[in-house]
């Protein structure tokens, strides 16, 4: 069984555009998502799945730093994308991480990918329902029903998130994280807000875990804590 991390990203994000080449401590975004997800528990390997455009260079040039392989695909088809990178990984189960999620943690990731093997379930997260904090989510799936929602989503909604098919049309089950109100917390990158949080951040250190960057934001109070809204 071949458990392949695929991360996706962009440059063009609406909201803050180019957000994952922006640099936390000495190296962009993406590159701090490649090293978590290369420490995950479990996986086999881990892809990039880019779109094919004129910035595709810039995102690429990260990966081939950090010795992982990309694919690119659809800008919008973000499903299509998806679904073509795993075929070309070769994969048998897919982990989906998102590259405006500098602070994943891999032992969360690798926890959801042993619940979903555990339980031969199609599909698995820690975010349904949602008890860790925004920007540590992880989605694991099978490979066929990653064909399949490829094969039958027709929604344009559906074909940009990937998801949203495979959790109305599969059995799921969910990791909780154990603790109280994590989902209050806010550790994803869409706005400037965000990226100042991040930066601040990581001006302090580097946290490799859930577990120390709450315990590096409870040391420093004058680090504001960002709100899920």
């Amino acid at each position: 069984m071949k458990t392949v991390v695929i991360i996706q990203a962009r440059v063009t994000s609406t909201r803050l555009p180019a957000k994952v080449l922006q640099m936390l401590g000495d190296q962009p975004v993406l590159a701090h998502v490649i090293d978590r997800a290369k420490m995950i528990e479990g996986a086999s390997s881990v892809w990039c799945a880019f779109p094919d455009d004129m910035n595709a260079v810039k995102l690429q040039r990260i990966a081939l730093e950090k010795d992982v392989a990309s694919y690119l695909g659809s800008e919008k088809d973000v499903l299509e994308r998806y679904a073509r990178c795993a075929e070309h990984a070769q994969a048998d189960v897919v982990v989906r991480i998102t590259a405006d999620c500098p602070l994943i943690d891999p032992k969360v990731c690798a926890d959801v990918i042993k619940l979903r093997d555990r339980e031969f379930a199609p599909y698995a997260s820690n975010v349904w329902p949602r008890s860790f904090p925004h920007g540590l989510d992880c989605e694991v799936f099978t490979m066929d029903v990653l064909a399949k929602a490829h094969k039958e989503a027709t929604d344009e909604y559906d074909r940009e998130h990937v998801t949203p098919w495979i959790i109305r049309n599969s059995r799921r089950v969910n990791l909780p994280s154990g603790y109280f109100n994590l989902a209050r917390h806010r550790w994803t990158i869409d706005y400037i807000e965000d990226l100042s949080f991040m930066q601040r951040l990581f001006a302090l250190g580097n946290p490799q875990s859930m577990q120390e960057t709450l315990a590096l934001i409870a040391a420093n109070p004058s680090l504001q804590r960002r709100v899920a809204v």
